[in-house]
């Protein structure tokens, strides 16, 4: 009886070492205080007791406003950059799609062609190509208003002169008009002239209907009009001496230069 006592005190003890042993006291609140506020003594910062709402507010509050701040500032400089007080005309002229033939089936790709002006005598052309339609067009018109060209109007209304242009295999007849006229014109090249400004305008394309070389082929006509001004200062000359040689008077070419607008 004896011996059974005393193995079951030893048991008891052994149980009450391995308990002591594998329990790990916890801190305080006191404790932890104070250890946060050497460490932020020491210059440290204090750890935070959130647990995972901590963490969250350390990454959503603090860095997320960070990150939410640039491209807030990134989003105004572009729109201060695109919105410099003139309102464009932008014209969707033409979109294709492609597919390729893959693995898993058919991947479509779109391309748009758009054309934007001011309707004050500048117009540009642009093209992009995207997987979705409303990017392609935004890179269209993004190339488009970089590529924008200054052309010489009559009256802001119509052209100087008659010209042609030329690319590949598209060929385009452009004819000034009088007043009340109207455009001319059909698919692609008209909406280069409304963009453009113009209001009385005579156009015939000859050769292909690719609209991409007739756009093409009515830059290459726009780009080589000149006005009277460009040809004086190119001359010497002064607007009512060149306007004078059609047998008009001198007061008559005077007022004609007058008239004259870029």
């Amino acid at each position: 009886m004896m011996a059974d006592e005393n193995k079951n005190e030893d048991t008891q003890a052994a149980e009450t070492k391995v308990d002591n042993a594998g329990s790990t006291p916890t801190p305080t609140t006191a404790s932890t205080e104070a250890a946060d506020n050497q460490s932020a003594e020491a210059g440290g910062q204090p750890q935070q007791r959130e647990g995972r709402g901590g963490r969250g507010g350390r990454g959503g509050r603090d860095g997320g406003g960070r990150g939410r701040g640039r491209g807030r500032d990134r989003d105004d400089r572009r729109n201060r950059g695109d919105d410099d007080g003139e309102e464009l005309i932008e014209k969707l002229v033409h979109i294709n799609r492609v597919s390729k033939t893959v693995k898993g089936g058919k991947r479509f790709g779109f391309a748009a062609l758009v054309v934007v002006g001011d309707g004050k005598g500048r117009v540009g052309f642009g093209h992009g190509k995207a997987r979705e339609v409303p990017e392609a067009i935004t890179k269209a018109t993004a190339s488009a208003k970089k590529k924008m060209i200054r052309v010489p109007l009559k009256e802001g209304r119509t052209l100087h002169h008659d010209g042609r242009g030329h690319f590949g295999a598209g060929k385009v007849n452009v004819r000034s008009a009088p007043a009340g006229t109207g455009i001319i014109a059909g698919g692609p090249m008209r909406a280069v002239f409304e963009s453009l400004g113009v209001h009385d305008v005579v156009t015939k394309s000859i050769g292909t209907s690719n609209p991409y070389n007739m756009i093409r082929a009515t830059f290459d006509a726009l780009t080589n009009q000149s006005s009277p001004k460009a040809v004086a200062q190119r001359r010497g000359k002064k607007v009512a001496d060149l306007l004078g040689r059609g047998g008009a008077s001198e007061a008559e070419a005077e007022a004609a230069a007058e008239a004259i607008a870029e």
